[in-house]
């Protein structure tokens, strides 16, 4: 957001009586909620012509994601993974001076986007947004940082309204592929040589990633390790509903583990979709469960195709998995 700047009564009154200061095509462009509306009001922008781009920005979309290649893996890297790249294919070709655009979990102090000295664009996924279109505000900047200068990154804003998504610019037949990582060094090329600021996020980051992995047998599944315990959680495509009954079924029938001492123990909403949770004893590693979830898999596939009635323990199951069901976004 940019920076509130002091208003005299004699700017005031310019203001009022110019003409407005729309952009080329017609639109006001998108400023400080406090600051003077370009319309030339005299009035803030919240009080103006923001209202209305506020209530376009609170209609929040439920799946951002929906459409893209790996929609379930963007979820998990925006909710689950602390570090991890994936490179990206724009749908009309990158600009001769981009080589590469590649999407990051997080970047060094937070930045939504960096373009680096090459050229190269690193994307922040992780980042607060001002919209309730997730997609939108990831585009806007992707858009900002192929535009911007070499070694510069890219600040937050509120994307305009009716601007293209990410569905829009990206090719939708390019492979998501997902690469976790240890820890951050993928922030810059030379970590020895980095900027003290940017050495020292590095060393935070490092510090508070959870250990995490992505299975490879079965789609958008992540374990990870925690002090106590180790978690498997696992994003689905399912549709909801038929998701939760038919976990109750499988819950039931004592076939929801993944092997012995491990417990599926609930599940959270995240972008629209559901994510159930293992815990796993803190000796059992993400080879360990790679067969355990592979199998668990083709049950779940069958119980996904049953359509008769829940029983009286499925659907007591099924209310205590609801019961445990949290959203995050």
């Amino acid at each position: 957001m940019a920076k509130k700047r002091p208003q005299t009564k004699a700017g005031r009154s310019q203001q009022s009586g110019g003409a407005p200061a729309a952009g080329a095509d017609g639109q006001i462009p998108v400023v400080g909620a406090r600051e003077p509306c370009p319309c030339g009001s005299g009035r803030r922008y919240k009080a103006c012509h923001g209202r209305a781009a506020a209530h376009a920005a609170t209609e929040l979309v439920q799946r951002p994601f929906e459409g893209l290649p790996g929609e379930c893996d963007w979820v998990a890297l925006r909710e689950l993974v602390p570090a991890a790249t994936v490179e990206l294919t724009l749908k009309d070709g990158l600009p001769e001076d981009v080589p590469s655009v590649t999407l990051a979990t997080v970047l060094p102090m937070a930045w939504p986007a960096l373009r680096r000295d090459d050229g190269s664009v690193l994307l922040g996924l992780q980042n607060d947004t001002a919209s309730g279109d997730l997609s939108r505000d990831l585009a806007d900047t992707l858009q900002r940082a192929l535009r911007t200068d070499p070694g510069t990154p890219v600040q937050g804003r509120r994307a305009p309204a009716g601007g293209p998504r990410l569905q829009d610019l990206l090719a939708p037949e390019a492979p998501f592929a997902p690469v976790v990582h240890s820890g951050f060094e993928f922030w810059v090329p030379d970590a020895e040589n980095a900027a003290p600021e940017v050495t020292a996020s590095l060393e935070r980051a490092n510090a508070a990633a959870i250990p995490t992995a992505k299975l490879t047998g079965v789609d958008a599944a992540y374990w990870c390790q925690t002090p106590e315990k180790n978690h498997l959680r696992w994003v689905m495509p399912h549709p909801e509903e038929q998701l939760l009954d038919a976990l109750a079924r499988l819950h039931a029938a004592g076939r929801s583990s993944l092997g012995e001492g491990t417990r599926l123990v609930g599940s959270f909403r995240a972008h629209g979709l559901t994510v159930p949770v293992w815990d796993l004893p803190s000796g059992v590693t993400a080879d360990d469960v790679e067969k355990p979830a592979a199998e668990f898999a083709e049950r779940l596939a069958a119980a996904l195709a049953a359509t008769g009635p829940l029983t009286a323990d499925e659907r007591r199951a099924r209310g205590g998995l609801t019961n445990r069901q949290v959203t995050l976004s």
